[in-house]
Formats: structure tokens, C-alpha cells, sequence
């Protein structure tokens, strides 16, 4: 552990300060984390930590962040982020379109470990989507039909953006965190909370807050998510996508990814890629993951490590 820590600090003279590529936001985040970060014992392990950290990304002229000093699975991201869209809590759903994102929150041992009684492989509890569509419904398992129950915040976000009398409103807001609730899933939501504005010239920015950010396996597929939905909101909507801003509380690195991120931040970044909506569709729901394309990804080598549960 401490030889990493050591190694890892011998970049800390790199200077990263010179304004370019939005990429770079991310790698002097890593950087900083490398340098000044506390290591401490968390809840699956132990990680060097820092508190507070922005990001801004540009969605103007279709670019995407889809990081590029590694490879990212753009499409498990997307997948994913349907499954959101849905509502939908049914791990098995993902894993037949060959996604292991909720895997291990999903096992028979860390089930009981909750104290949880769900079908193993199944379920992951009413979170993320579940709130976004279904807010506080009364959740009785992940095959459930919960049309017309809770609160749909999403849909509504939508409708008022359509509605030029509130499109240009600052309630558009979705919370996914519901005290009421939290003890029902598999874990606590670590993207709890987004918010939408529209300017004057009819462009759509999106605001993520972050509770908890493993910054090197998660925030990648984060940042891309919420950028992909706002351009799906703005397809929708009839506005032109503009900027994602991701908003980092406890931002993190466990200490089995210190090499991988050590290697990442010598990698220079290529421009991003952009991204085509190849459908309109009026109903959120019926967006496929066909209807995404993605065009000039240019991207270094994948780096792997163990996802934590």
C-alpha cells in the first residue's frame, strides 16, 4: 500500500494546469486525488478520498465525454441507463444484454448481507429509476407492473420542458433519494440527484450531484450517462444539448486501482466522439439501444480492474 502511495506521488510535479481538453478536468482529478488524498478504511474497502469536485462538459455539435485516455463500454453505460429510463429493478434484464454492472450487488451472499429476502441475480431494490418513475411507490419486487403508482418525476421534467410557459423554470429537478426507502435496496443511490436548465436560446444543460464517486470505474460510465439522457431529453423536447455538469461529494479511488489510474493520467487524450440520436421518439420509453450512435470514437487500451460491490 504505501509503496503505491509513493509511487504514485512521483507524478506529482506534472503539470496539468494548461488549459486543454475537457478530459483533462478528470485527469487533474486523479491527480489530485494521487497527491493530496487520505487513505482511510470505507465501507468495502480502502480508498485514497477527497471531498468536493466539478466537472463541465460541452454537448454542442454532438460531442459526447466518453473518456479516451481508456477504453469505456459506451454502450453498457447506455444500456444501463435505459433500464433507468424504464424504471426498471430487474437485474436479469441487464445480464441477458450480456451487462454485469449490478452482479455482484446482486448475489445470494450479499443479498442476506443486507437483509434482503430477493430472488438472487434478480432484484436490486426500488432505486435510481425506480424513483425517477415511480417515486415512493410501495415496492413489492422487481416483476411488478407500477404504472400509475408514485410519482413520475421524469415524465413530468419532460412535460415542462416541452411547455414553453416552463421550460425556462428552475424546479426541473429529479431526486432519486428517498430516506423512506433506502433500507429496501441493494445499496444506498450514488447519483442522487439532477437538475435541468434551459437557456433563452433554447439549449439544454444538465447538472448531476454525486454522493459517492469511484472515480476511476464508475464516474466514466456517470458522466456519460447523464449526458446521453439529456441529449435523449433534448431529442424530445426540440432543444439543442449544450452542458453536462457533474458535481463529485466524496470522490475516491479504492487502492486496488492505483496502478491502473497511475498509468492512465500519462495518457494523452484524443478529441471526443460524438454522439447521434438516429430516432425521435415521443415516449422516453421506447428508446432502443440501437437508436445510438456513436461516431470517431479514438480511444488508448482498456484498462481493467474489480468492480467492488
Amino acid at each position: 500500500m504505501l509503496k503505491n502511495v509513493v509511487e504514485i506521488n512521483k507524478h506529482k510535479n506534472r503539470d496539468l494546469s494548461q488549459p486543454k481538453h475537457e478530459e483533462y478536468q478528470y485527469l487533474n482529478l486523479i491527480q489530485d486525488l494521487l497527491n493530496e488524498g487520505k487513505l482511510e478504511e470505507g465501507r468495502n474497502g480502502k480508498t485514497i478520498r477527497g471531498v468536493g469536485a466539478a466537472m463541465h462538459f460541452s454537448l454542442e455539435n454532438g460531442k459526447i465525454p466518453i473518456l479516451t485516455t481508456k477504453k469505456t463500454a459506451w454502450k453498457t453505460g447506455t444500456r444501463e441507463l435505459l433500464w433507468f429510463i424504464k424504471g426498471q429493478t430487474d437485474n436479469k434484464i441487464l445480464t441477458d444484454q450480456g451487462v454485469g454492472i449490478w452482479k455482484g450487488n446482486t448475489t445470494k451472499e450479499f443479498l442476506e448481507k443486507c437483509g434482503l429476502d430477493y430472488e438472487p441475480g434478480r432484484s436490486i431494490g426500488p432505486m435510481y429509476g425506480f424513483q425517477a418513475r415511480f417515486f415512493n411507490a410501495p415496492y413489492t419486487g422487481c416483476q411488478t407492473d407500477y404504472t400509475g403508482q408514485g410519482i413520475d418525476q421524469l415524465q413530468k421534467v419532460i412535460d415542462d420542458l416541452k411547455n414553453p410557459e416552463t421550460r425556462n423554470s428552475r424546479r426541473h429537478v429529479v431526486s432519486v433519494w428517498n430516506p423512506e426507502q433506502l433500507d429496501q435496496g441493494v445499496l444506498n443511490p450514488c447519483h442522487i440527484l439532477y437538475q435541468f436548465f434551459v437557456t433563452e436560446e433554447n439549449k439544454l444543460s444538465c447538472i448531476l450531484y454525486q454522493r459517492s464517486c469511484d472515480e476511476f470505474l464508475g464516474i466514466p460510465i456517470n458522466c456519460l450517462s447523464y449526458s446521453v439522457l439529456t441529449c435523449i431529453i433534448a431529442k424530445i423536447c426540440d432543444l439543442e444539448p449544450y452542458e453536462f455538469i457533474h458535481f463529485g461529494g466524496d470522490t475516491h479511488i479504492y487502492d486496488d486501482c492505483f496502478d491502473q489510474v497511475t498509468e492512465q493520467i500519462t495518457r494523452t487524450p484524443y478529441p471526443f466522439p460524438t454522439l447521434e440520436i438516429l430516432n425521435k421518439r415521443e415516449n422516453i420509453n421506447d428508446y432502443v439501444i440501437e437508436d445510438f450512435k456513436i461516431h470517431d470514437y479514438q480511444h488508448h487500451p482498456q484498462i481493467k480492474a474489480a468492480m467492488r460491490a
